[in-house]
């Protein structure tokens, strides 16, 4: 799939931020089966020509989502401390500290994708880029840790990514936030004892200097 180029003047930036931004408010507030192009077109106060010199198609608008959002709600900033922790078993810390802050930002562009995904090509195009994202991110911290001989027995990089990824549920820290009344302190906390007691291990008395991912 060919995604629609970022236009170079503002003009023509500020007019696809605009449909990008009511695509998402349509998203979290109708959920993805009121998302057409002429709805984007008409809340972003733009004519359905404009829209589609932006984005040929819905499935070029909805796959701009994934990196609007992204941006958006700060991503890589929120990811840049895990990255940057001293060693492995300090970046699921960071790591923990960072699906606290995110998760819920995120949320309702998840669960509207989530609810059509198996009927909805688009939807299901989205979320693919979503978890391919997050796995690579899982994978990551799982190598670290067992670069590091910190990954705990029985888990591999594999199965430890792939559990680390099934943890990254919008109804986890949602359900703790909402449901539970936890404030994002204790979604951290908790979320970074539970990371550490299930995938991280004592280091091997010879252990030297940590690796870096």
């Amino acid at each position: 799939m060919n995604r629609a180029p970022v236009p170079a003047n503002a003009r023509s930036r500020r007019t696809r931020a605009a449909l990008l931004a009511a695509a998402r408010a349509i998203l979290e507030e109708q959920g993805f089966e009121a998302l057409s192009m002429a709805a984007v077109a008409a809340r972003a106060g733009v004519t359905r020509r404009a829209i589609y010199l932006h984005f040929p198609s819905r499935a070029d608008l909805v796959a701009a989502l994934f990196a609007y959002v992204a941006e958006a709600e700060g991503l890589e900033a929120s990811t840049r401390t895990v990255w940057d922790a001293p060693a492995a078993a300090a970046a699921l810390d960071a790591w923990a500290e960072h699906l606290a802050r995110y998760s819920p930002r995120v949320a309702a562009v998840a669960r509207a994708v989530e609810q059509v995904r198996r009927d909805d090509p688009d939807a299901a195009a989205h979320r693919e880029r979503v978890v391919r994202a997050q796995l690579a991110n899982c994978r990551r911290l799982a190598e670290w840790l067992d670069r590091e001989r910190r990954l705990a027995p029985p888990w591999t990089v594999e199965s430890a990514a792939d559990m680390l990824w099934a943890l990254l549920s919008a109804d986890l820290v949602d359900g703790l936030s909402s449901d539970r009344g936890w404030s994002q302190e204790q979604v951290t906390k908790h979320l970074a004892l539970l990371f550490r007691s299930t995938f991280v291990r004592e280091p091997p008395a010879s252990d030297g200097a940590s690796p870096r991912p």
